[in-house]
């Protein structure tokens, strides 16, 4: 759901154009980041099935960042992160604390629609959760579509930046749609579980900056 979080995010700046569109980008891509790092230390795991030709989805470990506890959790420590870091401006700490908590929680609720039942309720062998709409995967995919449409037509209505900005902001939705179509449909496996884990996050994090870059306009600074 790469392409669906960023609509989100894009979305959520019509509250408040003083929160930065990076911020809120990274707000609701955070547990993913959270996934791929705790990967990399070892915490949780990610495995690539014999069957990932046939279906295209992982099998996750990962009740630290996406437990529905842990979810909950990153939500209310984003949030007051934001609370700290907009106080100055006056009027946005509180704005800013909804806005990046429920950016962060969107995550876990559009992962909710579409994952197996892989999502925990609190740990490991608690409840496991999800709709398991990827089994639907076209229906899904047009779905994902609309959310990140949706999300930029949002965010570019009344926002103060230039035409060149327009249109990266649209190239940048869509090319995290069309990394969400290739990788949900026919990308080859993984070559390894750390490859996977190092290119989701330069894939990211690449992705918050340039949001943020693009977006910075509108609040004044470009």
């Amino acid at each position: 759901m790469l392409a669906g979080h960023i609509g989100v995010a894009l979305a959520l700046c019509r509250l408040d154009r003083r929160v930065n569109p990076g911020a809120l980008v990274a707000a609701a891509l955070f547990l993913d980041l959270l996934l791929w790092s705790f990967v990399l230390l070892g915490w949780e795991s990610v495995t690539i099935p014999d069957n990932y030709n046939d279906k295209h989805q992982l099998k996750f470990n990962f009740s630290y960042s996406h437990s529905l506890s842990a979810a909950l959790i990153w939500s209310v420590m984003s949030g007051a992160a934001a609370f700290l870091w907009y106080s100055e401006f006056r009027g946005v700490g509180q704005r800013a604390v909804f806005m990046v908590s429920v950016a962060v929680f969107s995550n876990w609720l559009l992962d909710f629609t579409v994952h197996n039942l892989d999502l925990c309720l609190l740990g490991d062998a608690s409840l496991k959760m999800g709709l398991k709409f990827w089994d639907n995967m076209p229906v899904i995919l047009l779905i994902e579509a609309g959310i990140v449409l949706a999300g930029l037509l949002l965010f570019l209505y009344g926002a103060r930046i230039s035409s060149a900005r327009v249109v990266g902001m649209t190239l940048l939705c869509v090319l995290a749609l069309a990394i969400t179509v290739i990788t949900m449909t026919i990308a080859p496996p993984p070559s390894s579980e750390v490859l996977l884990a190092q290119g989701s996050l330069v894939m990211i994090l690449s992705i918050c900056l340039l949001s943020g870059w693009l977006g910075r306009q509108q609040l004044g600074t470009a």
